[in-house]
Parts: structure tokens; C-alpha cells; sequence
């Protein structure tokens, strides 16, 4: 049985502004206020695990152990097929410590293009994103969302963030990075994670 969500606030473990934004506006209309990890001066853990779930948990139980509150964390990245999964799980560290997501996006095109995956056949990629909500006495909850489509070039579009403007979801013409975030919103991989979660630990807010 999954556990129910009962506080008045929630530690987003996260010092990603995007990501940051788009879980306050999925929690804030069931009226719990959202407090990013950097705000409560918490310092990023090691991601040791080998999955988006595993990677989402140790920030989530961190947060949580650390805070003595619950805790949610998501771990998220790119998989582009051609690529054998990469970037995956280290989508953020192809950006680099300065989050050059322009560089990292380059270097997708450059990897897909040095395989000759030029067709869209090729150039198949999904986002995943993994919530983990945590308790201080070591519960977790997990759910996973995922959004498939292709890899476009050149990036196309300022909204979103990370990847956004390369990615082309299945079924549209647009690019994340071309989509009005309420449009994402729809559709997004976080946003399917989050309706699962909703419906196992938040049913009571809702």
C-alpha cells in the first residue's frame, strides 16, 4: 500500500531551477508549497546509482534524512537509442559544472553523426524521469515516466530547458524546446511520472 502525503510542504531535492518549476506547478494547485533543496542550503549528494530510479532515491532519502522531512527528487536525462542509451543517467554531466546544455547538445550531434544516424529511424531517443518521495525513517516511493520521439538538428526553440530544444516528441511538430510549457505540461515524462505518484501518495490531497 503506498503511503499517503500528508504535510503542508515539500522538499524538492533538486538545485535545477527548470526542474524546480515545472514540480511546483504540478503539487502547488493541491496546496503544499515547494522548497527547493538549495534554498534550505543542502548540498547535492553523490549519484552512485546505475539507474534514474536508484539515482532519484539517493537524493530523495538524503534530502529527507537530512531535513527530517519528506522529500522528492527527480532523476531525468535523455536515452537516445543510437547511442546505446547515452547520455542517460549522466545527461547532466554531459553539460559539464558549467550546465552547458548548447555544448552538450552539440555533442549528441556529433556522436549520432560520427554513427551515420542521419534518418529519424536513427535518431529514435526518449526521456525519462524517475520520482522518488522519501521519508526520514527510510520509505521510499518511486514512479517513472517516459516520452518518446526523435532527435532534431539544429536546436529549435528558447522554451524548456536541458535538451528540450532537440527533442521532437512522437505525434508533434514541435520541439520541447518550441512547446509553451503549459503545452509540455501535457505530455512531458515528468509529468506522467508525477500523475502516478499523484494517484498512490497524494489522493488525499487531492
Amino acid at each position: 500500500m503506498p503511503r499517503q502525503f500528508d504535510a503542508a510542504r515539500l522538499i524538492v531535492a533538486s538545485h535545477n531551477p527548470g526542474k524546480i518549476t515545472e514540480i511546483a506547478d504540478l503539487i502547488c494547485p493541491l496546496g503544499i508549497s515547494v522548497v527547493g533543496a538549495a534554498g534550505l542550503g543542502l548540498v547535492p549528494p553523490d549519484e552512485t546509482g546505475t539507474t534514474f530510479a536508484a539515482n532519484a532515491q539517493i537524493k530523495s532519502m538524503f534530502a529527507a534524512t537530512s531535513i527530517n522531512e519528506p522529500a522528492l527528487a527527480d532523476d531525468s536525462g535523455l536515452v537516445v537509442e543510437a547511442l546505446d542509451g547515452e547520455p542517460g543517467i549522466y545527461s547532466a554531466r554531459w553539460a559539464g559544472p558549467q550546465c552547458d546544455f548548447l555544448g552538450a547538445m552539440h555533442r549528441v550531434q556529433r556522436e549520432l553523426l560520427s554513427r551515420k544516424a542521419i534518418v529519424p529511424e536513427r535518431r529514435r531517443a526518449h526521456f525519462v524521469s524517475a520520482l522518488a518521495l522519501g521519508w526520514p525513517d527510510g520509505h521510499c516511493e518511486v514512479y517513472e515516466g517516459i516520452v518518446r520521439g526523435h532527435i532534431v538538428w539544429p536546436p529549435r526553440g528558447n522554451e524548456g530547458f536541458g535538451y528540450d530544444p532537440i527533442f521532437r516528441p512522437s505525434g508533434y511538430s514541435l520541439t520541447f524546446g518550441e512547446m509553451k510549457p503549459s503545452d509540455k505540461k501535457k505530455i512531458s515524462h515528468r509529468t506522467i511520472a508525477f500523475s502516478k505518484l499523484l494517484d498512490a501518495c497524494f489522493s488525499a490531497n487531492a
